[in-house]
């Protein structure tokens, strides 16, 4: 494209734009319907089923919506505002993802590479092919696992050892040391052959990234997505200033919310493994910046992340007809899961919406053919499926209202 006059250059890159995302004016809404949303979250908050929340509805070209309701802390009480942080946990996972697609758009990478190119430790790993009492079969599998198989959840990489298995609560292990343990156990399946949704699988893309641009995880998310992108607020290790911000969790005990001493709530400024599966925190304003550049082919307000190519691979289904996800319907891209065929909580939603929830309820969706983005903020344990709550269904349903001409 270097030989390629300067308005060329901006033609192409328009009309690959339009090709990923749909025409930008699909999405027109109107405010009188997004003003349920608030009411509707608030009556969660009267019912004792939520302490608040944060909402976010918009377009590529900008936020239409964003409200929070009820409280921040119950005790004392700090009122919910629009700028609180919360951890998103598993929302963590597609921003990772970016991460990596950024090195594979510049050649430093390929998602086909097996990941023992990167991390020797790999290498000569074994699968499990028959498990009885006391006994395990392992032989060498068909292929050594992929960065698409991590981006996938297809890998077959297992779990942290009991060694590690309150790593993701104290998290006194670095991204290395975590990394290494898990290589040294053997796959649970051939990869690519089935879809387990697995942490340790992104965190190993996490180290990828480490090794191949030469920084840590967390400045390299800073320097190449957050800054250019102005999400201020996300970080794997909020500043004493930011953690007077951070929503306190709560779980639901005997009809009430009590405070919950639970997974990745220890104190982040101590913590060495920054968690690329779900240790970021962030706020409703930052993650509207993160889906309008997904919404706009990679780019925002001059900054470009990714290729509109880039984009479409990440958020096109890579897993087939494996049975995927948390809801009906699903199929997985690169980090993102992506509605393959609309049903149950999607089934308002058009094939090829993606997103990511995550532990404590927070969700994230973004539907390209209507150019419209939906984020949920909230901090609550005990739900039994953050993807299919009925917290998701309101704010979804309603921001479908809102949707001119729908």
């Amino acid at each position: 494209m270097n030989g390629f006059p300067a308005v060329s250059r901006w033609l192409l890159a328009a009309i690959l734009t339009l090709i990923v995302t749909g025409p930008l004016v699909a999405a027109d809404l109107e405010e009188a319907r997004l003003a349920a949303i608030s009411k509707r979250m608030q009556q969660f908050v009267e019912a004792g089923e939520l302490a608040g929340a944060v909402t976010v509805v918009g377009t590529s070209r900008g936020v239409a919506h964003l409200e929070a309701v009820g409280y921040r802390c119950l005790n004392p009480a700090a009122p919910m505002q629009r700028d609180t942080l919360f951890r998103i946990a598993s929302m963590t996972k597609p921003i990772t993802a970016v991460g990596i697609q950024i090195l594979a758009q510049e050649g430093k990478l390929a998602v086909t590479d097996p990941v023992e190119k990167y991390l020797p430790e790999f290498r000569g790993q074994m699968v499990i092919s028959e498990r009885g009492k006391n006994r395990l079969v392992l032989v060498p599998p068909a292929r050594p696992i992929t960065l698409r198989d991590l981006l996938t959840h297809t890998s077959g990489l297992a779990a942290y050892p009991p060694g590690l298995a309150d790593l993701y609560q104290k998290r006194h292990y670095s991204l290395a040391e975590a990394t290494l343990a898990v290589s040294q156990r053997p796959l649970e399946y051939e990869p690519g052959s089935r879809w387990s949704y697995n942490n340790p699988g992104i965190d190993t893309l996490g180290r990828i990234i480490e090794v191949v641009s030469g920084t840590s995880y967390e400045d390299f998310l800073t320097q190449r997505i957050f800054k250019p992108l102005g999400m201020k607020d996300t970080t794997v290790r909020p500043d004493s200033t930011q953690q007077q911000r951070i929503a306190e969790i709560y779980a639901r005990q005997n009809g009430k919310l009590v405070p919950e001493k639970s997974l990745l709530i220890g104190a982040p400024e101590r913590s060495r493994h920054p968690i690329p599966a779900g240790g970021l925190y962030s706020t409703g304003p930052d993650m509207a910046r993160f889906y309008r550049m997904m919404l706009s082919g990679g780019s925002l307000d001059g900054q470009r992340i990714l290729s509109p190519q880039s984009v479409a691979e990440m958020t096109r289904v890579h897993t087939g007809d494996l049975k995927c996800g948390f809801t009906p319907g699903m199929g997985f891209g690169y980090g993102f899961a992506v509605v393959r065929q609309p049903e149950g909580i999607t089934a308002r939603l058009s094939p090829g919406t993606f997103g990511h929830g995550g532990a404590f309820g927070t969700q994230s969706w973004a539907d390209p053919k209507r150019d419209l983005f939906v984020i949920l903020l909230i901090a609550r344990t005990g739900i039994k499926n953050g993807d299919a709550s009925e917290y998701r269904a309101e704010l979804q349903r309603l921001a479908l209202d809102a949707v001119k001409g729908k």
